[in-house]
């Protein structure tokens, strides 16, 4: 079981590799047991991941990510798609994320929110789950789901227009960073979304929303970072 994961580490994320034909819940657990026997070796770690080897599902992903950040001290700050896991773009993620909570705390919630739910937050958050449609998300940092966002977010609610907004799957109902609002897909909105050609993945690529101009831009997040 111990070669169902291989884990491949640099100074700035680590890469997983994985079974391709092992059934998943045997992949998991082969998961914890590496990540636990790591542990010391992670502690206190933040660090984006990338995985290798097998096509996973969106749902998958979530459950990989959970398991590390549950059986470890590790924060994973995102995930990088496998065609760009290189040691420079992990660096431009760690750098990003240390630029962007200065002199503040980040914040994990594991799980789904769901419609009617609010969660609040002085200081930036990462949602390890999905951001159901009527589900709200107020931070005066960064807002960042691991999964997909249908909801609203709001970033920067305390006036800063240099926050952004991260998910995995980009969909939500309202965008707000600082005081420019977004409603979408309304026709009449301050967004402007920039999609790019692509061959039909798996999962969504992850995206960023953030501050140009005075207007909300929403860009795969290995364009820009």
């Amino acid at each position: 079981m111990s070669q169902a994961v291989v884990i491949k580490s640099n100074k700035y994320g680590i890469q997983l590799f994985l079974d391709p034909e092992m059934p998943f819940a045997d992949l998991l657990q082969a998961i914890i047991e590496k990540f636990e026997d790591s542990a010391k070796f992670f502690r206190d770690a933040k660090l984006a991941v990338a995985f290798e080897g097998r096509e996973l599902t969106q749902e998958e992903t979530f459950r990989i990510i959970e398991a590390i950040t549950t059986h470890t001290e590790i924060t994973v700050i995102c995930v990088i798609d496998n065609e760009e896991a290189h040691a420079d773009m992990f660096k431009k993620q760690i750098d990003t994320y240390y630029d962007s909570i200065a002199g503040r705390n980040g914040e994990f919630y594991r799980g789904t929110l769901r419609s009617g739910q609010v969660l609040e937050s002085v200081s930036s958050i990462v949602i390890v789950g999905d951001v159901n449609p009527g589900a709200r998300i107020i931070s005066q940092g960064n807002v960042i789901a691991l999964g997909t966002l249908q909801g609203q977010a709001r970033a920067g609610a305390g006036g800063n227009h240099h926050c952004f907004v991260a998910a995995l799957e980009m969909c939500p109902s309202q965008l707000q960073i600082g005081d420019i609002t977004a409603q979408i897909p309304e026709k009449k909105t301050r967004v402007r979304i920039i999609r790019h050609k692509e061959k039909a993945p798996i999962a969504a690529k992850p995206q960023i929303a953030t501050v140009k101009g005075g207007d909300i831009y929403i860009e795969p997040i290995t364009s820009i970072l």
